[in-house]
């Protein structure tokens, strides 16, 4: 075993590594009033076991660390990219500008302490990747420095101290994030129930399925066909998936004629309720067993899409109605429910809500695959094909003038970006990039795991000795690029958008890249709404922090 310690063959750095990360989670399980590091103690691990001399070969360690960053960035691209460009809309854009202002008040404070104290900008910059809590910002910084071919002295100290200056300022990172959060709840003197109530009274989350029951009482619509009211291309944005005439509830034909009084159990979305409601008439509440029909052969029944050659289709394309008396009522994806529109395009893992005959549904089924189980086989070839087109566009040099080196997306850039794209318009291209979230997460947490191994063991050995030479001034550093830019954007938010004290929180832990922040916030107000706002923010947030670094370290250069 001692030689496992000692020999720099690829058992010796399998062994080390593994003893890291395995060490790094374990210590990573405990938590001091419900705060905890998680995969950060891999770093310290390697820290502590890099400074007591444990030594992995050079070229191995530099293969680890990229191929762990490239896992871990792309993985994420996958899972936000289907979001990406919905996350623009609506609330989506106001929140994503005051996230792009926290990214830029960051590197402005980053690059004013650096002129103001002298302190390398290298340095700097991996004191404000740790202080904003994200790791690909350090790994495209350290992969951009790497690459420089300028050899002179200030370059070669970022080099070597970039990733202690992460790991000094990365727990304060954590914690006073935490902290603005507290004194924002404070300052603002925020009632959780109150503010609740105002979240859920601005809550119009375009595509969301919302369903309600109508009677036909507008003189209109008497003689009016089905079809003519869902329109050729869906205008109402509505689907009626069962009506009662004469206390028999049935399947609607698209031909037949609506007589006052119908009722119609209908599917729209958040959006459009009110619109559907001035179409039809007032509605009123919704129980299900009174639209369970009664000797009828029509059920409702839930279908995975489970073929590759689905993805890519409309509903409007599949066109189940006419062609196997079955209404979409409803999709589920990615846990949130939609609204079946007619352009929505469908993709591999999509759950679809139907009503209709047994023998439509049992037709249908055969078209979509309904073979959940076929789910959670890995699709790899996405996955490695998208790796090696993000390590290529990272490559691909993107030249300013005023910069005297062109700028790279790197490793880190690179395949996010594709894999973003690849996740957002894969199904139009019938390129099948469903990933299970038990095996996205998998990935996700793998590549992590091993490039905080890789850096933690790498920055071992000068980690005390930065420390000790005024690497303690980091801190005083970190803790002001993290206390900064939030506080000023959590007043912004809150005095100048009036958002709501759930949005802020996703906010916040969105535009820091932080997952403990949104951890806490969600043990300590509350789960669902905030996630919801961390996602809208992140996929952003996530690729102009890697590009953040990227300049940061490029002026340096």
């Amino acid at each position: 075993m001692m030689n496992l310690l000692t020999q720099r063959d690829a058992a010796g750095a399998l062994f080390i590594l593994a003893l890291v990360i395995a060490s790094g989670l374990w210590l990573g399980k405990f938590k001091i009033k419900g705060i905890s590091l998680g995969t950060t103690w891999i770093l310290f691990m390697g820290i502590l076991l890099g400074h007591l001399g444990l030594r992995i070969n050079p070229v191995m360690l530099s293969f680890i660390k990229d191929f762990g960053l490239i896992l871990f960035v792309f993985a994420i691209g996958l899972q936000v990219g289907p979001g990406f460009f919905h996350s623009f809309r609506k609330d989506g854009l106001p929140m994503n500008m005051l996230a792009l202002a926290m990214i830029m008040l960051a590197v402005l404070t980053t690059y004013i302490i650096h002129l103001v104290s002298g302190e390398n900008l290298g340095i700097m910059t991996g004191i404000m990747s740790g202080a904003v809590t994200n790791t690909p910002g350090l790994g495209a910084a350290q992969q951009i420095l790497s690459d420089a071919t300028s050899a002179s002295e200030e370059v070669s100290a970022a080099a070597s101290g970039i990733a202690s200056a992460y790991a000094v300022a990365y727990p304060l990172g954590v914690l006073g994030a935490i902290v603005v959060l507290l004194l924002s709840k404070a300052l603002f003197r925020v009632d959780l129930c109150k503010e609740r109530e105002k979240a859920s009274d601005s809550d119009d989350d375009e595509g969301n399925a919302f369903r309600l029951a109508c009677k036909v009482e507008n003189p209109a619509l008497f003689g009016k066909t089905v079809h003519n009211i869902v329109g050729e291309d869906n205008d109402n944005h509505l689907v009626i998936t069962r009506m009662m005439r004469d206390n028999r509830v049935f399947f609607p034909d698209l031909d037949l004629p609506l007589k006052e009084g119908d009722k119609l159990l209908i599917v729209t979305d958040i959006q459009h309720k009110d619109k559907v409601r001035i179409i039809f008439g007032k509605d009123y509440p919704v129980d299900m067993n009174e639209w369970r029909p009664s000797g009828t052969e029509l059920v409702s029944s839930r279908l995975s899409v489970t073929k590759s050659s689905i993805t890519g289709k409309s509903l409007r394309k599949l066109d189940t109605r006419r062609k196997y008396g079955v209404t979409v009522a409803r999709i589920l994806r990615a846990g949130v429910d939609l609204q079946a529109d007619a352009d929505l395009i469908l993709r591999v893992g999509d759950s679809l809500k139907v009503v209709g005959t047994e023998e439509g549904i049992a037709r249908l089924a055969k078209l979509v695959g309904n073979e959940p189980e076929s789910l959670h086989k890995p699709n790899l070839i996405p996955i490695f094909f998208g790796i090696a087109l993000g390590i290529a566009l990272g490559s691909l040099p993107i030249r300013f003038s005023s910069m005297p080196q062109p700028l790279k997306l790197g490793l880190a850039g690179g395949p996010l970006v594709v894999a973003i794209l690849l996740g957002h318009f894969g199904p139009q291209l019938r390129i099948t990039t469903y990933t299970a979230l038990s095996a996205n997460l998998m990935i996700r947490e793998i590549g992590i795991s091993l490039f905080m191994a890789a850096v933690g063991l790498g920055a071992g050995k000068t980690f005390v000795a930065s420390l000790v030479g005024g690497g303690y001034i980091w801190v005083l550093y970190g803790a002001i690029i993290t206390l900064v830019p939030m506080t000023l954007v959590a007043l912004a938010a809150r005095y100048l958008l009036k958002m709501d004290f759930f949005k802020i929180c996703g906010l916040l832990s969105g535009a820091t890249t932080d997952p403990a922040l949104l951890s806490f916030s969600e043990q300590m107000f509350g789960r669902g709404r905030i996630a919801v706002n961390y996602a809208t923010v992140y996929p952003l947030t996530m690729f102009l922090r890697v590009v953040a670094a990227q300049v940061l370290i490029m002026i340096m250069l």
